[in-house]
């Protein structure tokens, strides 16, 4: 068998186990399978939002779908584990399966679509299509869409994070189809850019990115010490005032009385030498 046969028999093999497994877990809120090969046999992993009634009584379920991937899909020592959903709105099948109930009740398919797509979008999706074709309104078939939310068709995003399916549902006109695809909130864009802001930053900067109570901190300190300064600066003042008013006064010399003085010393000096000889 070539490459190209074997990948086509592999991919129908595994939309044939999905249509199965849709069918037969529909009451357990089936969410998607997950096939992969391993070298003890085949892992597959069944995503659903009740898992109870996925794996049974003591494992009856779950051994019975075993013996059916065995026997009728050919699968290879089948090891099935059961996943819960933790998101439903976020999976495709989940909401699907809930507009394709809502319209086998008889709701609207708009209403049905608006309803669904305010809970995809409410769960934190960051765009979804539901599409529904057959004959809605009238004798004629169609189909109409309703999309909310940033959807890229094409591109890398798109195939790799895209979430779709497909749903049918035989209402009284004929086959109504159900198509889901929604973009999950943590899909990955190549446009949208992401600022990163370095550690080292300027003091004006890092004090206007801290929280409103370490700036009032900060500024209460700043405070503390401008008035710890001041009362220094007042206190050093006053102390040299001090000294100064300790220290005693020097007399101050009129100019022009110490040349006076002097001279009349002179004189009664000579004056006594004088009388002395005399």
């Amino acid at each position: 068998m070539s490459i190209v046969k074997r990948f086509i028999t592999e991919s129908m093999k595994r939309a044939e186990i999905d249509e199965f497994l849709q069918k037969k877990l529909e009451r357990a809120g089936y969410g998607g399978v997950n096939i992969s090969k391993t070298p003890l046999g085949t892992h597959v992993v069944v995503y659903a939002m009740r898992p109870g009634l996925v794996i049974g009584r003591g494992g009856e379920t779950i051994r019975e779908l075993a013996t059916v991937l065995e026997q009728n899909f050919k699968v290879q020592n089948p090891q099935i584990s059961v996943s819960e959903i933790e998101i439903p709105e976020l999976n495709a099948y989940v909401v699907a399966s809930r507009v394709a109930s809502a319209l086998e009740r008889g709701v609207h398919f708009r209403r049905a679509a608006f309803w669904a797509l305010n809970q995809v979008m409410d769960a934190g999706a960051l765009g979804v299509e539901i599409v529904i074709s057959g004959k809605l309104r009238t004798e004629r078939a169609r189909f109409e869409k309703f999309r909310a939310g940033y959807f890229p068709r094409c591109g890398e995003p798109a195939l790799r994070y895209m979430r779709k399916t497909e749903m049918h549902v035989q209402l009284k006109p004929g086959m109504i189809g159900v198509r889901v695809k929604l973009m999950p909130p943590d899909a990955v864009f190549p446009d949208k850019i992401k600022i990163t802001i370095p550690d080292v930053l300027p003091e004006e900067e890092k004090l206007e990115e801290t929280k409103p109570e370490t700036r009032k901190e900060i500024a209460e300190d700043a405070q503390k010490t401008e008035t710890e300064e001041a009362s220094v600066e007042t206190a050093e003042v006053e102390e040299a005032a001090t000294t100064e008013s300790e220290e005693p006064a020097e007399p101050i010399a009129e100019p022009g009385k110490s040349d006076v003085a002097e001279e009349a010393q002179k004189t009664a000096e000579k004056d006594q030498t004088e009388g002395e000889k005399q």
